[in-house]
């Protein structure tokens, strides 16, 4: 087994391990979506995602440990099932949707959704109360996105964010809601061929990086007030909306 020997690809794939870990932590959580386009820019999309998904599952056990007992039931017990029904339409779709309309889908959405908040809707609103029936659709266009292309989080930002969760909670949930979608992906994953020698130990190079970058995020998220934890992950929203869009129109209309 042997990784990946390239230098520039580590120059973009550390950058993306340590944002994504800092993400997975709960700081910024949709800064994690960088990870598979930053890689991307010097290996296939599609290598880039069997080399992610293993690295976010330690991120992930990191993740649990640093927030642990702290989530909201009501949350996952709306979010989860839709969740696991989307990757399994993902699974079931994988040869005939594009990554590129399903980029261009989520960067749309992710940008509306943050202009809304940064126009003042998000702030002047009272904490939204849990909607069923919003949250399953959301739900499943998280697990069908997360599928595809590693995306779930705007769809997963819209539902939750209106919630208005004190931070440490909001990421606690959101800790358990990947983890758990990542768990289940492990398995079509290796049936789609992502899993090949090359890409598990190319994760394995990359792996210590992992649990560090995770409690880090943790470590930051616990110490930051709530007012500017939103301000920061609404940004984000935004930033990864315009980098998903882009995505989808420069593969589009190549």
């Amino acid at each position: 087994m042997h990784p990946i020997a390239d230098p520039l690809f580590y120059a973009f794939a550390i950058p993306a391990v340590i944002l994504v870990g800092l993400a997975k932590g709960g700081f910024g959580g949709p800064l994690s979506l960088l990870g598979v386009p930053m890689m991307s820019l010097v290996i296939a999309p599609v290598q880039a995602a069997g080399i992610m998904l293993p690295i976010l599952v330690v991120m992930d056990m990191a993740g649990l440990f640093a927030y642990r007992g702290k989530y909201d039931t009501a949350s996952l017990k709306i979010l989860l099932p839709a969740a696991i029904l989307g990757i399994g339409i993902g699974y079931l779709t994988a040869a005939y949707v594009s990554d590129a309309h399903v980029r261009l889908l989520v960067g749309l959405v992710a940008i509306l959704f943050a202009l809304d908040a940064f126009r003042g809707g998000a702030r002047r609103a009272e904490p939204k109360p849990q909607r069923p029936l919003a949250g399953r659709f959301w739900g499943l266009i998280a697990g069908f996105t997360s599928f595809v292309s590693h995306a779930g989080g705007p769809p997963y930002q819209i539902y939750m964010l209106p919630l208005r969760l004190d931070p440490v909670r909001f990421a606690g949930t959101t800790v358990i809601f990947f983890t758990t979608m990542n768990a289940i992906k492990l398995l079509p994953y290796a049936a789609l061929g992502q899993f090949d020698t090359v890409n598990l130990a190319t994760s394995a190079v990359l792996l210590p990086l992992a649990p560090l970058a995770t409690l880090a995020g943790a470590f930051a998220v616990k110490r930051i007030k709530p007012a500017l934890f939103y301000r920061i992950t609404y940004a984000a929203v935004g930033i990864i909306g315009i980098k998903l869009l882009w995505d989808g129109l420069s593969d589009l209309l190549a």
